[in-house]
Parts: C-alpha cells; sequence; structure tokens
C-alpha cells in the first residue's frame, strides 16, 4: 500500500535512538521513550491560502524532522509503523 498525503500533510517514520548512553550504558527497550525525530517519507502539495493560492511546504522526502511527543497520528501500512501528521506539528529540519 502507498500513502499520499493531501494538503500540508507529511508522512514520517521515526527514527530509531540509540540504546546505549554515551557512558556505555545500555538502555532496556521498555524503559526507552519513543523518539522524537523522524525522516520524511512522502510530503503533501501545500495549504492554500485564503486566496487559493498554493503555499508550497517547507520540508522534502529525505529530510530529517524533529517533533512533539504527541504530534501526529500513527497508522500501520504494510507492517511500518508511520505518522501522518501537519507540516505545522513539525519544529524543525535537522540539518547534517
Amino acid at each position: 500500500m502507498k500513502l499520499r498525503p493531501l494538503h500540508d500533510r507529511v508522512i514520517v517514520k521515526r527514527v530509531e535512538q540509540e540504546t546505549k548512553t554515551a557512558s556505555g550504558i545500555y538502555i532496556p527497550d521498555n524503559a526507552a521513550e519513543k523518539p522524537d525525530q523522524g525522516e520524511v517519507l512522502a510530503v503533501g502539495p501545500g495549504k492554500r491560502d485564503e486566496k487559493g493560492q498554493l503555499s508550497p511546504m517547507a520540508v522534502k522526502v529525505g529530510d530529517r524532522v524533529l517533533f512533539g511527543k504527541y504530534a501526529g497520528q500513527t497508522v500501520k501500512v504494510d507492517g511500518d509503523e508511520l505518522m501522518v501528521m501537519r507540516e505545522d506539528d513539525l519544529m524543525a529540519v535537522i540539518e547534517k
């Protein structure tokens, strides 16, 4: 199944965080928090303003983004857990 987001929505896949701290301590799965970073898999065309003009999206496919803990809606597609969220829910693009 393939998803194509509408309007100003994006499809994000969470990026797994390290299970080991900088000091070498391993964190068990049940103690780890859900990651707040992800990779953008798909981007909608953008949102229309009051005049009907299409506002382009600030993110693109492949961007690594930072989002809030409770942002978006989680969906399962072909066994993968993906998130559908509005562009407004994204806080930042992580530059390399």
